[in-house]
């Protein structure tokens, strides 16, 4: 046999096309996407970094840039306001988190069960989590209303409050309630889900095995159920809190930040400040502050659900 033929059969011929390995030709494909992911997702970054140190305001784009060091950063941390949003942030993050894991974790338990239109009361279940924010929130909107709306009539109904008495959106008391319990209605089937799947993870032999043992179906739920579902628990929590921290549109279309500045959310307040005072500098400080905490907290969390599921 020629040489051009025992060249052509080698097992090395294979991995280069004129000149180019495997790993070469991969690259060349998966470079370009990479570079522009990196470019799409570094570079406004850091150009953010760089504004947070300066006096830039985007509706003077003319205006000389000058460097003011940490001074952004300081007028943050000392802004009362500020600090009043990022209550109200945690305050709706934790109340839907709760809410949501509680009653998710629930319906996934009830689904799970073997039982006659399981698959038509989960396709139910599930479509609030298909529909827009936006669409939420108007719907919402109208079901808020103390004259038609539907939900005030359904409280009146179990405690007999005059329906036109009270106000969900117009309440300072009521309203951050209002958006938790629109968030909880439209996310809680996310939650259910991550759960069912864990719930059907679990082999049906270790719950045979502790009937054997003669194990209570509480004793299987403590020590079976809950350490094996938990580690979907926590990704479902991770999911959730990272979405919510930087929630924004459904809030606006509910409240718009009020009444006053009750729901006004970190991130309501990060858009007013670029988008409405055109403070660009001072809010890309608030923007990389907001960054390194959902970044810190995930971190930590990433972590101890890695305990968790390594346990």
């Amino acid at each position: 046999m020629s040489n051009g033929s025992a060249k052509l059969h080698s097992p090395k011929a294979g991995k280069t096309v004129k000149g180019l390995s495997d790993k070469a030709i991969a690259w060349l494909f998966v470079g370009p996407t990479v570079f522009l992911l990196l470019a799409i997702n570094i570079f406004p970054l850091l150009w953010t970094v760089y504004l947070s140190f300066t006096n830039y305001k985007a509706n003077r784009p003319n205006r000389e840039i000058k460097y003011i060091g940490f001074r952004n950063y300081e007028r943050i941390l000392n802004d009362a306001d500020i600090w009043l949003n990022m209550q109200a942030t945690a305050h709706f993050l934790i109340w839907t988190i709760v809410l949501q894991v509680l009653i998710g974790f629930t319906l996934a338990w009830l689904i799970n069960k073997k039982f006659r239109g399981n698959d038509l009361w989960t396709t139910i279940i599930v479509l609030p989590m298909m529909l827009s924010p936006a669409v939420v929130g108007n719907f919402w909107t109208f079901f808020y209303q103390p004259q038609i709306g539907l939900f005030n009539y359904v409280v009146s109904f179990f405690t007999g409050v005059d329906p036109s008495s009270f106000e969900m959106l117009g309440s300072v008391s009521l309203a951050p309630w209002a958006i938790v319990i629109v968030d909880t209605w439209m996310w809680t089937p996310f939650v259910m889900l991550i759960c069912l799947a864990g719930l059907r993870s679990i082999p049906d032999y270790i719950y045979e095995a502790a009937e054997i043992d003669r194990a209570s179906k509480w004793r299987q739920f403590w020590t079976i159920t809950v350490p094996m579902v938990l580690p979907f628990l926590m990704l479902a929590v991770l999911f959730r809190g990272i979405e919510n921290f930087k929630m924004f549109d459904l809030v606006v279309q509910l409240t718009g930040g009020g009444p006053g500045s009750t729901t006004e959310l970190a991130s309501i307040n990060l858009k007013r400040e670029a988008f409405e005072k055109w403070r660009t500098g001072y809010s890309s400080a608030f923007a990389i502050i907001l960054f390194v905490t959902v970044f810190g907290l995930a971190s930590i969390y990433v972590k101890a659900l890695n305990k968790v599921k390594n346990r």
